[in-house]
């Protein structure tokens, strides 16, 4: 059995990334699971991870140029790891530990800076601490982090350890 190439692994993240924000979707409009701030920054994570990966299948580098997108694929995959990471802590938190709901990041992005959204996001609120989804006994934030964990190992793998796609394809 062959494995697929560069430029098929790199799509393989892209179609990955699409399904997660598929899912994500469906959950919001299907199953009525509103998303909290730290689901949204998880969301644009993956977005910016499969718009990384679309330009590597795009491009289909060699050499330097594959390592180049492999880390512009590894930045938000990191990022989106650390912020479900972040959030599954807070929803191991104590019940009352967690400062209550606050206002909502739409109406927050209208008054603060965007740093101190940020900040003020990733310190979670209630709603961050309420887990109503689960499968296999994780939550959403939890299965996201396992996600973006196999999206960063899918870009190292992709783009600095596979051999270029366009030398494999001719053997």
């Amino acid at each position: 059995m062959r494995l697929p190439g560069r430029r098929a692994s790199n799509a393989l993240g892209l179609l990955a990334c699409l399904g997660l924000l598929g899912y994500a979707w469906y959950a919001q409009g299907a199953l009525a699971l509103d998303p909290c701030p730290l689901c949204i920054f998880q969301r644009v994570g993956i977005a910016l991870t499969g718009i990384a990966f679309l330009l590597a299948v795009v491009h289909d580098p060699r050499g330097w140029g594959a390592r180049i997108h492999g880390v512009l694929i590894a930045l938000p995959a990191l990022a989106t790891l650390g912020v479900a990471a972040r959030h599954v802590w807070i929803q191991h938190q104590p019940p009352g530990s967690v400062p209550s709901c606050g206002a909502t990041l739409d109406y927050m992005l209208e008054l603060f800076p965007l740093a101190d959204v940020i900040r003020k996001v990733l310190a979670g609120s209630g709603e961050c601490a309420a887990v109503s989804w689960r499968f296999l006994g994780l939550s959403m934030p939890a299965w996201v982090a396992v996600a973006a964990a196999g999206l960063l190992a899918l870009a190292i793998w992709a783009n600095f350890l596979q051999p270029s796609s366009r030398r494999s394809m001719s053997r």
